[in-house]
């Protein structure tokens, strides 16, 4: 049995991740209380039940303590995966405010900010089980993409390696692994016929690789994730994402993001993301 295990903040976008895994063909079910999940997934596989997607929040209240000594339980006879979705307290304030929906730990005496913070007190210990993926910039048919990338990796098996590009002033990701900063590099913005082009267009790209520094920062960012790559494979990870900002996430983030991935595509799985670029495209 496959099962995905999808938690997180509230307002991150776990019913879009959950809609996604309906539509992908996983028999799902939202907000279990987690001590009924072994014999929930013990009646499915018995069942005939192959894919398996379940919700698992703060919604479930102190019952959510009973997850991480539970995931060994889980591991046995199923290939679990878990998605932990986040995203940055002023947009999940902001996402409350548009929708006006009350926050599952909100009350009269309570305030919306004071309900998210005890959200992530509650939630911490689970944070790191599975893969982090912060929503903060996304629209949902871009975190509909990333989840589908992520979890239609059936028959991928070791470690996928993520090469995430941004831009610092929007904020660092909360799913990143790993962060290079790229904003020392010269910067393609004040050229005005490259300025509205992206790393990804060929003279972008020539501009970039005109400069040493540029080459030897890639080579030395290469060289770094491939002589440690080897430790967190050891380490039993399912993903490993590695992020690269520049000032905007338009250009030299971009581009390193690109070329990283086509670097490491023989040496794992790997997926590219520009969040920059998919949040300018709301």
């Amino acid at each position: 049995m496959r099962l995905v295990l999808i938690s997180g903040m509230s307002g991150s976008g776990k019913s879009v991740a959950l809609n996604v895994l309906e539509d992908g063909g996983f028999f799902c079910v939202d907000n279990l209380p987690a001590p009924l999940l072994p014999q929930l997934v013990g009646h499915l596989r018995e069942a005939g039940y192959t894919r398996v997607a379940i919700a698992v929040d703060v919604r479930s209240g102190k019952s959510m303590e009973a997850l991480p000594p539970m995931m060994g339980v889980l591991r046995n006879g199923t290939q679990l995966q878990t998605l932990f979705l986040d995203a940055r307290d002023a947009t999940l304030i902001a996402r409350f405010s548009e929708t006006r929906r009350r926050h599952p730990l909100g009350d009269d005496q309570t305030s919306l900010g004071e309900a998210i913070r005890r959200e992530r007190e509650l939630l911490a210990p689970i944070v790191e089980l599975g893969h982090r993926i912060d929503t903060s910039d996304l629209q949902a048919s871009v975190l509909r993409k990333w989840v589908r990338d992520v979890v239609e990796v059936d028959e991928a098996t070791g470690l996928t390696l993520m090469f995430e590009s941004f831009g610092f002033k929007h904020g660092i990701p909360l799913d990143a692994d790993l962060v290079f900063d790229v904003r020392c590099l010269p910067n393609p913005y004040y050229d005005v016929v490259l300025r509205p082009q992206n790393g990804q267009d060929k003279p972008v790209v020539d501009f970039l690789e005109g400069h040493a520094e540029v080459i030897r920062m890639r080579d030395d960012i290469a060289r770094f994730v491939r002589d440690w790559l080897p430790c967190y494979v050891k380490d039993s990870r399912s993903y490993l994402t590695v992020a690269i900002g520049c000032t905007g996430g338009q250009h030299r983030s971009v581009y390193m993001a690109q070329w990283l991935a086509e670097h490491f595509r023989s040496a794992a799985r790997v997926l590219v993301r520009h969040r920059s670029l998919a949040s300018a495209h709301k």
